[in-house]
């Protein structure tokens, strides 16, 4: 297996597996974020990255920059702090 995953009964037992590619999983640990004020903001970063990966081109720029203030920014409305700068940071190019 490779690292990080492990074999139990023939099912993968990674997060990606369980909480991503499960729908019943991912509705679960959804669930779970949004219901702790702790990892709320994470939940919601999550539902934008996912409604932002179906924009149309031309609205990409406008919700990156809508996402950037308020999960990116200190004192954004939904700031993740637990994020690394590299995660954070604009893209180059």
């Amino acid at each position: 297996a490779p690292p990080g995953h492990t074999q139990d009964g023939g099912q993968e037992t990674s997060f990606r597996w369980q909480c991503v590619e499960q729908p019943i999983g991912k509705l679960l640990f959804r669930r779970f974020l949004e219901g702790s004020a702790e990892f709320a903001a994470a939940g919601a970063l999550w539902a934008e990255i996912e409604a932002f990966e179906q924009c149309e081109d031309a609205e990409r720029e406008e919700a990156a920059k809508k996402l950037r203030s308020r999960f990116f920014t200190p004192g954004g409305a939904e700031h993740c702090g637990f994020l690394s700068a590299a995660a954070t940071a604009p893209p180059t190019g």
